[in-house]
């Protein structure tokens, strides 16, 4: 019997933390009615809009966009309230049942069930290609390199790359590991990259927001104690894979 691909494997360890997070967490622990996550949420619409605009992709109408590991729909939501036409959207996730949820707030999307290492999209399909959060769960480097590869191949000649994740660790989390900016250009070499220090750690924003919105605001500011990257990555060459 022929070894399972360690890259298999890796699918199906995300796919089993997904189901471990779906049992565990409680279902409003993300909600934005909680001032915290809304709070990031605001820094996230922010952060994105300027990425856009620095990879002169505003305004969005008539713009094709595709988002890896879109969960239930969150960043799809920020592309719309930016401009971005629902009809124009995409997104894939491993999670079926957070696919369905997506669609439920855009039904004309485009959005399907599956591995980001194997996107079902043609080449130079899309302008933009979104991540939140996607890269940091997969622990093996070949995964990374192959989803990354794939992102690549479906962004047309001048589009780019919308990168959001954390660059830290997370010591209560094993399942999770932080990206920092280098491993980033080593995922797309030869691309230009533009990076942003956002997101007020969330253990702290949870302490802080509640309290004091503005002393959030400030210490956000800082960047001293933020933990994500919010990078806009431009490849040189696209439609093949480096």
């Amino acid at each position: 019997m022929t070894a399972e691909n360690p890259a298999s494997q890796e699918v199906e360890r995300i796919r089993q933390e997904y189901a471990r997070r779906s049992r565990e967490i409680a279902p409003d622990f993300y909600a934005l009615d909680r001032p915290a996550n809304l709070f990031a949420r605001h820094g996230q619409e922010r952060a994105l809009r300027r990425a856009l605009e620095v990879g002169g992709l505003l305004p969005l109408a008539g713009r094709r966009f595709l988002e890896v590991g879109c969960g239930s729909g969150g960043w799809l939501g920020l592309l719309t309230r930016l401009g971005a036409e629902p009809q124009r959207l995409a997104g894939i996730d491993l999670d079926g049942e957070r696919v369905a949820q997506a669609r439920q707030h855009f039904p004309e999307a485009d959005l399907r069930s599956g591995d980001a290492a194997t996107l079902p999209w043609p080449d130079d399909h899309f302008d933009a290609v979104v991540q939140s959060t996607v890269f940091s769960s997969i622990l093996d480097a070949t995964l990374q390199d192959q989803v990354a590869a794939e992102m690549l191949r479906v962004l047309r000649p001048g589009g780019g790359v919308i990168w959001y994740d954390f660059f830290v660790n997370n010591p209560k989390n094993p399942h999770v590991r932080g990206v920092p900016p280098r491993r980033i250009r080593t995922l797309f070499p030869g691309a230009s990259m533009r990076a942003w220090r956002v997101t007020l750690a969330p253990p702290l924003a949870r302490r802080v927001v509640p309290w004091s919105w503005t002393l959030a605001t400030v210490l956000e500011g800082l960047r001293l104690f933020n933990t994500h990257t919010l990078a806009l990555v431009r490849p040189t060459t696209t439609g093949a894979t480096p």
